[in-house]
């Protein structure tokens, strides 16, 4: 037969409730009025809600208990509106950044850059600037091209491809070529047009003057541009 099990009181279960110290109760009420939540002080202190908010109520006053959950519910709330805020800003510029990238590399898109496999002539750049005559060691032989007038054969640097690179200003020079090899010269060389043969180069320093006088300022070889 089953026995009737005695009934606890409301008295009772306040009695059976966890007392506080003054120290806790003071803990509490100074943690509460600097922002802490009553979830917060339950679960540090093991009591009920009921018994943090009887004591806060008893320790601070029922009207500057209302007062600081007004406070902390509307701190509560505008903090809430500045993370939801911050969330969705975030989003914002993540997708922004996101977009941004798909532009230079759309979704499913491989691009392959070709490896340069083009050969560079560096060796016509390595002088953007002319060598003086002085300092150039002309080779024993050279040879030059006349035409039939025996004139020496006068071109502007422009007409040469190795030396497009330069600027305007240099291209517009008037300019002497010379050949360090008999075959070159005559590859070069036109029907209406010889070549001849120089056996002594020290007299292009000797004959610069006049050749600057007619407007020539540029010697050019194979290797190097030389100024007069």
């Amino acid at each position: 037969m089953r026995k009737n099990l005695p009934r606890i009181s409301n008295i009772q279960l306040v009695n059976l409730a966890k007392r506080l110290t003054e120290n806790q109760k003071k803990e509490i009420s100074q943690y509460f009025t600097n922002g802490k939540s009553i979830e917060f002080l339950t679960q540090n202190y093991n009591c009920t809600k009921l018994t943090i908010i009887r004591n806060l109520k008893k320790y601070l006053g029922e009207s500057k208990y209302k007062k600081i959950i007004s406070v902390n519910k509307q701190d509560k709330d505008l903090f809430t509106i500045k993370e939801e805020r911050f969330n969705k800003d975030l989003k914002k510029n993540k997708n922004i950044q996101n977009s941004n990238k798909s532009d230079y590399f759309p979704t499913n898109t491989f691009v392959e850059i070709k490896p340069i496999d083009t050969n560079i002539d560096e060796s016509s750049r390595r002088d953007l600037s002319s060598i003086p005559i002085a300092e150039f060691d002309f080779p024993k032989i050279v040879y030059l091209i006349i035409n039939n007038n025996i004139e020496l054969e006068i071109k502007l640097l422009k007409e040469y491809p190795d030396w497009q690179f330069l600027p305007e200003d240099d291209l517009e020079r008037k300019t002497l070529k010379v050949f360090f090899d008999i075959n070159s010269a005559k590859n070069f060389c036109k029907k209406d047009q010889k070549v001849i043969k120089v056996p002594n180069t020290n007299v292009f320093n000797i004959v610069a003057p006049i050749l600057l006088s007619r407007g020539i300022t540029r010697i050019v070889s194979d290797e190097k541009l030389i100024a007069l």
